[in-house]
Protein backbone atom coordinates (compact mmCIF):
# COMPACT_ATOMS: atom_id res chain seq x y z
CA UNK A 1 0.00 0.00 0.00
CA UNK A 2 2.31 2.58 -0.92
CA UNK A 3 0.27 5.11 -2.81
CA UNK A 4 1.11 8.59 -3.60
CA UNK A 5 -2.09 9.51 -1.51
CA UNK A 6 -1.72 7.70 0.79
CA UNK A 7 2.52 8.75 1.41
CA UNK A 8 0.75 12.51 1.57
CA UNK A 9 -1.62 11.98 3.76
CA UNK A 10 -0.09 9.37 6.16
CA UNK A 11 1.55 12.52 8.33
CA UNK A 12 -1.71 14.37 8.24
CA UNK A 13 -3.59 11.41 10.25
CA UNK A 14 -0.49 10.21 12.44
CA UNK A 15 -0.97 14.01 13.43
CA UNK A 16 -4.40 14.02 13.99
CA UNK A 17 -4.24 10.26 15.89
CA UNK A 18 -1.41 11.35 18.17
CA UNK A 19 -3.19 14.53 19.09
CA UNK A 20 -6.71 12.32 20.21
CA UNK A 21 -4.33 10.03 21.68
CA UNK A 22 -3.32 12.47 24.56
CA UNK A 23 -6.76 13.67 24.68
CA UNK A 24 -7.84 10.31 25.69
CA UNK A 25 -5.27 9.41 28.12
CA UNK A 26 -5.76 13.15 29.85
CA UNK A 27 -9.81 12.78 29.68
CA UNK A 28 -9.35 9.34 31.12
CA UNK A 29 -9.45 10.45 35.20
CA UNK A 30 -13.59 11.64 34.75
CA UNK A 31 -14.94 9.77 31.46
CA UNK A 32 -14.04 6.71 29.50
CA UNK A 33 -10.14 6.36 28.35
CA UNK A 34 -7.22 6.47 30.07
CA UNK A 35 -3.36 5.71 29.20
CA UNK A 36 -3.88 2.25 27.91
CA UNK A 37 -6.57 3.41 24.90
CA UNK A 38 -4.55 6.48 24.53
CA UNK A 39 -1.08 4.10 23.97
CA UNK A 40 -2.96 1.83 21.60
CA UNK A 41 -3.76 4.96 19.66
CA UNK A 42 -0.75 6.16 19.09
CA UNK A 43 0.59 3.12 18.36
CA UNK A 44 -1.77 2.52 15.75
CA UNK A 45 -0.69 6.00 14.17
CA UNK A 46 2.97 4.47 14.37
CA UNK A 47 1.45 1.56 12.43
CA UNK A 48 0.07 3.89 9.66
CA UNK A 49 3.44 5.81 9.58
CA UNK A 50 5.46 2.86 8.88
CA UNK A 51 3.45 1.52 6.36
CA UNK A 52 3.58 4.89 4.72
CA UNK A 53 7.10 5.84 4.79
CA UNK A 54 9.14 2.66 6.21
CA UNK A 55 10.48 1.33 9.25
CA UNK A 56 13.94 3.21 9.06
CA UNK A 57 12.10 6.59 8.30
CA UNK A 58 9.78 5.89 11.90
CA UNK A 59 13.04 5.28 13.93
CA UNK A 60 14.88 7.96 13.27
CA UNK A 61 11.38 9.94 13.62
CA UNK A 62 11.22 8.12 17.23
CA UNK A 63 14.54 9.24 18.06
CA UNK A 64 14.40 6.72 20.84
CA UNK A 65 13.76 2.77 20.56
CA UNK A 66 10.09 1.73 21.10
CA UNK A 67 11.07 -0.91 24.11
CA UNK A 68 13.15 2.20 25.85
CA UNK A 69 9.83 4.04 25.51
CA UNK A 70 8.68 1.29 26.87
CA UNK A 71 10.98 1.07 30.22
CA UNK A 72 10.61 4.41 30.73
CA UNK A 73 6.56 4.11 31.01
CA UNK A 74 7.10 1.33 33.90
CA UNK A 75 9.76 3.04 35.65
CA UNK A 76 7.27 6.15 35.62
CA UNK A 77 4.61 3.99 36.69
CA UNK A 78 6.66 2.29 39.52
CA UNK A 79 8.10 5.86 40.96
CA UNK A 80 4.21 7.19 40.97
CA UNK A 81 2.82 4.44 43.61
CA UNK A 82 6.27 4.96 45.22
CA UNK A 83 5.59 7.98 45.71
CA UNK A 84 3.03 7.56 48.30
CA UNK A 85 5.33 5.82 50.51
CA UNK A 86 7.21 8.77 51.18
CA UNK A 87 4.23 10.49 52.81
CA UNK A 88 3.25 6.95 54.83
CA UNK A 89 0.26 6.22 53.17
CA UNK A 90 -0.44 2.75 51.35
CA UNK A 91 1.17 2.18 48.26
CA UNK A 92 -0.70 3.61 45.36
CA UNK A 93 -2.61 6.12 47.43
CA UNK A 94 -3.31 9.06 45.32
CA UNK A 95 -1.22 12.37 46.05
CA UNK A 96 -2.57 15.74 44.37
CA UNK A 97 -0.41 19.19 44.24
CA UNK A 98 -1.97 21.92 42.99
CA UNK A 99 0.40 24.50 41.12
CA UNK A 100 -0.71 27.91 40.33
CA UNK A 101 -0.94 29.24 36.91
CA UNK A 102 -2.14 33.16 35.13
CA UNK A 103 -5.37 32.78 37.20
CA UNK A 104 -5.85 29.31 37.81
CA UNK A 105 -4.70 26.38 39.31
CA UNK A 106 -3.65 23.18 37.92
CA UNK A 107 -4.24 19.83 39.35
CA UNK A 108 -1.11 17.33 39.32
CA UNK A 109 -1.37 13.71 40.90
CA UNK A 110 0.13 10.32 40.65
CA UNK A 111 -3.05 8.83 38.83
CA UNK A 112 -2.15 11.20 36.10
CA UNK A 113 1.79 9.62 36.30
CA UNK A 114 0.50 6.48 36.43
CA UNK A 115 -1.76 6.66 33.21
CA UNK A 116 0.88 8.34 31.42
CA UNK A 117 3.66 6.00 32.31
CA UNK A 118 0.95 3.27 30.99
CA UNK A 119 0.97 5.42 27.64
CA UNK A 120 4.23 4.91 27.31
CA UNK A 121 4.54 1.15 28.42
CA UNK A 122 1.26 -0.01 25.85
CA UNK A 123 2.57 2.76 23.06
CA UNK A 124 6.38 1.24 23.45
CA UNK A 125 5.48 -2.25 23.50
CA UNK A 126 3.05 -2.09 20.46
CA UNK A 127 4.94 0.29 18.44
CA UNK A 128 7.83 -1.99 18.49
CA UNK A 129 5.41 -4.96 17.80
CA UNK A 130 4.22 -3.06 14.78
CA UNK A 131 7.63 -1.93 13.58
CA UNK A 132 9.34 -5.64 13.85
CA UNK A 133 6.18 -7.03 11.69
CA UNK A 134 6.75 -4.07 9.44
CA UNK A 135 10.19 -4.60 8.80
CA UNK A 136 9.51 -8.42 8.45
CA UNK A 137 6.90 -7.72 5.51
CA UNK A 138 9.68 -4.89 3.69
CA UNK A 139 11.86 -7.70 3.62
CA UNK A 140 9.70 -10.77 2.39
CA UNK A 141 9.09 -7.83 -0.61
Amino acid sequence: MNTVIFRTLAPLIVATMLVFSVYVMLRGHNEPGGGFIGGLIAAASIAVFGMAVGVRAVRRALHFDPMAIAGFGVVLAAFSGLLSLFTGSPFMTSIWLYVPFGGSEIPLSTPLFFDLGVYFVVFGTLSAIALSLESDREEDL
